[in-house]
């Protein structure tokens, strides 16, 4: 656990001329915020585009799936790898730097001639968007080190919200695009979005000076990690026992990328430093917990008041914004109040009911009870998310909060794909109630699961910062 920050501390890594605030320079917001939304509205705009591209050039579902696979592999392996050349070479680079390609990819998509070429800018949107969290995070610890003030909870709390807030409005607005001028529109939205992350970075994120010692990148370990998260991706998106030389390389590769890390003097992972800090591992496990079951409810529950009740995308879409709204008034009103246990406790609790409500929906539900779901299982998202990223911010070592930070995005994408890999399981042909009480069962055990780790960890109760005291006078 880190310790709390009473006086200034670290070196102010600052080149620029302007006067900086005695508080958290709010210049960062903007930057950070809408850095932090590209992965999330890219994630879940696509959602509702996936039948127009297949009728577009004539692909089946199994082929369109590669257009969510392509980009969670990618954050996966990305969000990691940048968060740690944030951490040696400072976020200013690696966020304009992604940002950037964030609107390559953009085009690239919009003028994309094949399926192939669209999944191939997919990958470069995984990587382009994997920059601006870790960024997000090593600035908000900066400015704490700068002013001496451990009190960073309203801007993880505009983080949380902004970044919830976006994927669950996702496909609402992929919808909205989709009708105005057809599936090009949802990557073409990323052109602006790259334009004006650019633009506020190179006014507000300040430059960063080297320390003066070079720090070696640990290529062959970020090689490895890489291998060993696409080969088992590989397998959680088609099991089947022709395939058994994937798992049989994940584990291989595991092992590998253990030894090395654990000689080398550099690792790009410290596997030491994690293995003694097993809050924050716990941390990752509840990360992966939490959205496996959000990720299973948005594409599932989608997908069956598509087929299972005959809404339209424009509806399905639309249905889903009493989840967007109860996220957003949840996590608005409890950000400011770090209470990371009592947050991930009643989320737990509210997310088991919502999947115990699930069971009663069928074709013929009322549109009421469609949006009740929704609204209840919206109010988890918007206390499991914020209490695992404050939490995160305490648990990790301040010099690798950037990498720390990514590998929290990792495990959301490897719960991300973990729910894929479910609802094509239940869902075999087509999205009926059947296969939707199936996936609610399975949401529930990982609900469960969730709350078993989290009643009994009492570290949990010694997140909260302690008061700051008032310097003495001379």
């Amino acid at each position: 656990m880190i310790p709390r920050l009473t006086a200034r501390t670290g070196r102010d890594t600052r080149k620029d001329t302007r006067p900086a605030p005695a508080g958290f320079d709010r210049r960062l917001i903007a930057p950070m915020v809408l850095g932090s939304v590209l992965n999330p509205i890219n994630s879940s705009m696509i959602a509702v585009a996936l039948v127009p591209i297949g009728i577009a050039f004539g692909a089946p579902p199994a082929e369109t799936a590669w257009l969510v696979t392509a980009l969670y592999l990618a954050t996966a392996v990305g969000q990691p790898v940048i968060g740690r050349l944030v951490d040696m070479y400072g976020p200013r680079r690696l966020y304009l730097a992604g940002t950037g390609l964030v609107g390559v990819a953009g085009l690239m998509g919009a003028l994309a001639p094949s399926l192939g070429v669209l999944i191939a800018a997919r990958v470069l949107l995984g990587f382009g968007t994997s920059a601006a969290y870790p960024a997000a995070m090593r600035l908000t610890r900066s400015e704490a080190e700068r002013t001496g003030q451990d009190s960073p909870a309203g801007v993880l709390t505009a983080l949380a919200v902004s970044a919830q807030t976006v994927a669950v409005i996702g496909p609402t607005l992929g919808g909205i695009l989709i009708g105005t001028g057809g599936w090009h529109l949802v990557f073409t939205v990323n052109v602006p979005l790259s334009a004006a992350c650019l633009v506020l970075g190179v006014k507000w994120l300040p430059r960063t000076a080297t320390t003066g010692q070079r720090q070696r990148t640990d290529l062959p370990g970020m090689a490895l990690f890489a291998v060993l998260l696409v080969s088992l991706m590989l397998f959680l998106m088609s099991p089947g026992a022709d395939r058994w030389y994937l798992p049989a390389l994940t584990v291989a590769t595991a092992a590998v990328f253990a030894a090395r890390e654990l000689r080398v003097p550099d690792p790009f992972v410290d596997l030491r430093v994690l293995g003694g800090n097993v809050p924050l591992v716990v941390t990752y496990v509840r990360q992966l917990l939490a959205y496996t079951t959000s990720y299973a409810f948005l594409y599932g529950y989608t997908q069956w008041l598509e087929q299972g009740r005959g809404l339209s995308a424009s509806t399905a879409g639309l249905a889903l914004l009493p989840l967007s709204a109860a996220a957003l008034v949840t996590a608005t009103v409890t950000g400011r109040r770090e209470a990371v246990r009592a947050k991930l406790v009643i989320g737990s609790v509210l997310q088991i009911a919502g999947c115990a409500a699930l069971l009663l929906v069928g074709a013929g539900s009322p549109v009421w009870l469609l949006l009740a779901v929704g609204a209840l299982l919206g109010v988890p998202q918007g206390l499991l998310g914020l209490a695992a990223q404050t939490a995160l911010y305490r648990q990790a070592d301040p010099e690798r909060i950037g990498s720390a930070a990514g590998l929290l995005r990792t495990f959301m994408y490897l719960g991300a794909l973990g729910s894929s890999a479910a609802t094509a399981a239940f869902y075999p042909h087509r999205a009926d109630t059947g296969g939707l009480h199936g996936l609610a069962l399975f949401m529930l055990a990982g609900s469960a699961l969730l709350l078993a780790i989290t009643l009994p960890d009492r570290s949990l109760a010694r997140l909260t910062p302690e008061p700051r005291q008032a310097p003495r006078k001379a």
